[in-house]
């Protein structure tokens, strides 16, 4: 039976929606057809009516057994809504945004910063974080992580995520790689300023990565050094924590020392500038010429060609 029959004269929509809920126990979905108003009325109803002024009411039947949205995605309804069709594109939207995807990528980054190069008998623990929270990726059916150009997977570094299919988007997700092996340790709390005895290092397992500063390959190459900050039980000594020797002084004769390839040839200078570990030092050599080397040891400085 039709919706409207036994309505006299002509049903308003709140007539035709009573009738409906009697007789079928369904609510009535407003559709739009054919107008039977003139354009500029249209364009008025559409903005200041409800939509379904000048509009035929189409009844239709709808499944009560519906899952409730998500309190995110439920959305107040409008008297002035959109058609039904861009709706359900809206509805559609939503319920993809509630998805959130996994990360299947996680097991292949860790196994690609394990290939890191490590020294013989060190393991490996890799740490995977996340991708900042900010990023609105899309969909992807094929990610591929990669090692980015000057990256090097030693201690906190990060790996690319790039997508290969179903998306086109670039991103770095960080990553720590803790090496573990044997260093020379501090045995006990050491503080700044003081200077290294022999009973106060041992041979330790420690996180080689930690730092980037190189470690302590033997432990003369520390005892008698003052440090340059504080060490705790279990720290691995490094150059960076040692006070730099000063090697001579300005004005002390000193050996030089010219290393090619194959090849070395020495001779003695005066000093310009003080013999600092590791930094540049100026000698003037027979004949008055004057060289820049790097102090090493004792009175010796060398220089490479």
């Amino acid at each position: 039976m039709p919706p409207t029959e036994g309505l006299q004269g002509s049903p308003t929509p709140g007539d035709v929606m009573d009738v409906t809920r009697a007789r079928h126990g369904v609510e009535p979905i407003v559709g739009s057809a054919l107008p039977d108003l003139s354009a500029k009325r249209r364009r008025n109803a559409g903005h200041f009516g409800p939509p379904w002024r000048g509009h035929a009411v189409t009844m239709l039947a709808v499944e009560k057994s519906v899952h409730p949205l998500p309190r995110t995605c439920a959305r107040r309804p409008r008297p002035w809504a959109r058609p039904l069709a861009l709706a359900a594109l809206s509805l559609a939207a939503c319920v993809a945004a509630i998805a959130q995807p996994g990360e299947p990528w996680t097991t292949e980054v860790q196994q690609l910063a394990s290939q890191a190069a490590v020294p013989s008998g060190a393991r490996i623990e890799v740490e995977v974080g996340a991708l900042d929270p900010r990023l609105k990726l899309a969909p992807c059916t094929r990610i591929t992580p990669y090692l980015p150009n000057g990256m090097r997977l030693w201690g906190r570094s990060r790996v690319g995520l790039r997508c290969d299919e179903g998306a086109r988007w670039n991103v770095f997700v960080p990553v720590t790689v803790k090496v573990f092996g044997k260093a020379w340790a501090a045995t006990q709390p050491l503080p700044a300023g003081s200077t290294i005895e022999a009973a106060q290092l041992q041979l330790q397992e420690v996180d080689l990565a930690a730092d980037p500063s190189p470690l302590i390959r033997q432990p003369e190459a520390a005892i008698g050094r003052t440090l340059m900050r504080p060490l705790r039980p279990g720290q691995a000594v490094r150059e960076t924590d040692l006070k730099a020797r000063q090697w001579f002084a300005a004005g002390d004769t000193v050996r030089v020392v010219t290393v090619g390839s194959g090849f070395a040839i020495s001779a003695d200078g005066q000093a310009l500038s003080p013999g600092i570990e590791g930094q540049p030092a100026r000698v003037r050599i027979d004949g008055g010429r004057v060289v820049t080397g790097r102090a090493t040891a004792q009175r010796r400085v060398e220089v490479m060609l």
